[in-house]
């Protein structure tokens, strides 16, 4: 991942301001930290700090077409830029850079090329010759991008809240799937899939159409010129993208530079579901795993940075970010820049827990459908900015336009939870998989109940940061939180604490409104939380909260907790001096 930034039209043509732009875009640094470009064209800037994935000897950004005239600063990846290249014969390109396509599409297009590009990204681009500029951001949000206005008139985008939040007078998460234009000046959805009018689907369910869509998407994502490995917690979904890559890799241009042995990594609290799982799948696909384990004090020692980084106070998102961020780091430690992970599963196939309890296969596809929408601000805003802290990137194959188009075209009534039927959660992706003759994986870790990653880490773990945060919040702190925080108010001690740490970083309104609320039980929407009565009563958003549901669930630990009052949490202790190893 790259980070970049861009003021267009502030009035201003100065020294002082060109070292502003420079110190705003090292805010961004973490997201690229190889190597830093500027180009100003009067009063507007580009600015951008490369993550080196594809061509790292040549691809230094801005990027232009032959004459200058276009520059682009882009984020992302755009995994068909060859096929794209072919239907640009005419043009000369400067670089090997995946990103180059955009100038060049934008010469020949216009600005409805958007469509064409097969990717994640996020980019602002220039047309010198009239001053005019469009900026864009993946279908799902797989990459951050805000929108900011300042008072001078100026308007800014930037991959991160920080590197705008303080010259902004007001600023937003820029919308996925939408372009923004100078000309026209304004938003406008260039991502329209069937699916996005939630209109109920009736396309027959075919295993192996879904099972060939997911490994094309995953084979994409093996395009890269540096190392890469698989983020591989033990359950389904990561072990269905490192079963396909290291199924596939011995096929790619990758493996000619980086050998047919993929690597695997896996992090949690010693014991955990996630480690025993994940060694598991990695032994039987035949990976080289690397098992990383923190402690709980680690997690919360960890937690101001992490906000920080992450840039929201969404408590299951800074629950599930702080272990990814930890085994990121070690992860760039080993020389490692890329990985490839399984977001957006859940959302696609009604995967958490809460969706057992969908009245029927109407609301369970809205459902799906308003999950995949609200992506950017959850899952994908915390794989992307966890691993970015690091100058990591992570590639999200469930989340492949084409792999989308096929999956929420099946008929919603395949994915219902059917016990009566054998169909647990995600059945239609766990059966597309099922090959007795050639198995993919192990049969209990394909029929693996779902395990949320804040949950799977180690149980432990959340139990943990409540704890913390009952000590560090009073009930008169939390009785008076509607007065402190009228918008979005924490309701628990643990959303308190989060807010509290968020304000201090981003203290502006427009900061704390890019943050999604409402009530959630187990992930859901608002809206789902009105399928069972007693949810309403256990507004978490922990799998352990959807009762009769998770084997573990809240209702069922009321021993331990009992335990855990008379003798102190059980993650109080030694295994509290330990490190990570």
């Amino acid at each position: 991942m790259c980070g970049i930034l861009a003021v267009l039209g502030c009035g201003e043509v100065s020294q002082a301001k060109r070292s502003r732009i420079i110190e705003l875009s090292r805010r961004l640094r973490h997201r690229g930290p190889d190597w830093s470009g500027l180009h100003c064209y009067q009063d507007c800037y580009l600015a951008h700090q490369r993550l080196a994935i594809v061509d790292p000897t040549s691809g230094d950004q801005p990027l232009y077409n032959e004459d200058k005239t276009v520059v682009v600063t882009v984020n992302g990846e755009i995994y068909n830029h060859k096929q794209l290249r072919e239907k640009l014969k005419s043009h000369q390109f400067r670089t090997g850079s995946d990103c180059e396509v955009i100038a060049h599409l934008y010469e020949e297009y216009g600005e409805d090329f958007v469509d064409m590009l097969d990717g994640m990204f996020s980019f602002v681009l220039l047309d010198t010759r009239d001053k005019s500029y469009i900026a864009a951001r993946d279908a799902i949000g797989i990459t951050p991008l805000y929108m900011g206005w300042g008072l001078d008139g100026s308007v800014w985008f930037a991959s991160e809240m920080k590197a705008l939040s303080d010259d902004c007078e007001r600023f937003i998460s820029f919308p996925p799937g939408h372009l923004y234009s100078s000309k026209n000046g304004g938003l406008r959805r260039w991502y329209n899939p069937p699916w996005y009018s939630e209109d109920i689907p009736c396309t027959p369910y075919e295993p192996l159409v879904l099972r060939e869509a997911f490994e094309k998407a995953v084979l994409k994502r093996l395009m890269t010129d540096v190392p890469f490995g698989v983020l591989l917690s033990g359950g389904l979904d990561s072990s269905l993208v490192a079963a396909v890559a290291s199924r596939h890799l011995a096929e790619s241009e990758a493996a000619c530079q980086w050998g047919s042995q993929l690597h695997t990594f896996c992090i949690g609290l010693k014991g955990s579901p996630d480690l025993k799982a994940a060694r598991e799948v990695a032994d039987y696909i035949g990976t080289h795993h690397h098992e990383f384990h923190f402690t709980v004090q680690e997690g919360i020692d960890a937690l101001e940075e992490v906000i920080y980084h992450i840039e929201t106070y969404d408590v299951t998102t800074v629950r599930a970010s702080t272990p990814m961020f930890l085994m990121s780091r070690k992860i760039k430690s080993l020389g490692v820049k890329m990985v490839i992970s399984g977001e957006g599963s859940d959302e696609i196939f009604g995967g958490y827990l809460y969706f057992h309890k969908a009245p029927n296969k109407e609301e369970f596809h809205q459902e799906t459908c308003r999950k995949i929408k609200a992506l950017h601000l959850y899952d994908c805003l915390r794989a992307n900015k966890s691993t970015s802290a690091w100058g990591v990137e992570a590639r999200v194959p469930f989340l492949d336009k084409e792999f989308i188009n096929v999956a929420m075209s099946i008929d919603p009534e395949w994915k219902m939870i059917r016990p009566d039927l054998g169909r647990i959660e995600k059945w239609v992706l766990r059966n597309a998989f099922d090959d007795e003759q050639n198995p993919y994986l192990p049969k209990h870790i394909l029929y693996r109940q779902k395990e949320q990653f804040s949950d799977g880490v180690g149980y432990s773990w959340i139990d943990g940061l409540k704890e913390h945060a009952n000590q560090q919040v009073t009930d008169a702190m939390l009785l008076h939180a509607s007065f402190v925080y009228p918008e979005n108010t924490p309701t628990t001690k643990e959303a308190y604490y989060y807010r509290t740490i968020f304000e201090r970083y981003f203290p502006k309104n427009a900061a704390r409104s890019t943050v999604p609320g409402g009530p959630s039980v187990a992930c859901s929407t608002a809206k789902a939380v009105e399928w069972d009565a007693a949810w309403s009563k256990n507004p978490d958003p922990s799998g352990r909260a959807a009762l009769g549901v998770h084997a573990a669930a809240y209702e069922e630990t009321v021993e331990a907790k009992n335990t855990t009052a008379m003798n102190g949490p059980p993650w109080y202790g030694v295994e509290n001096a330990a490190t990570i190893s």
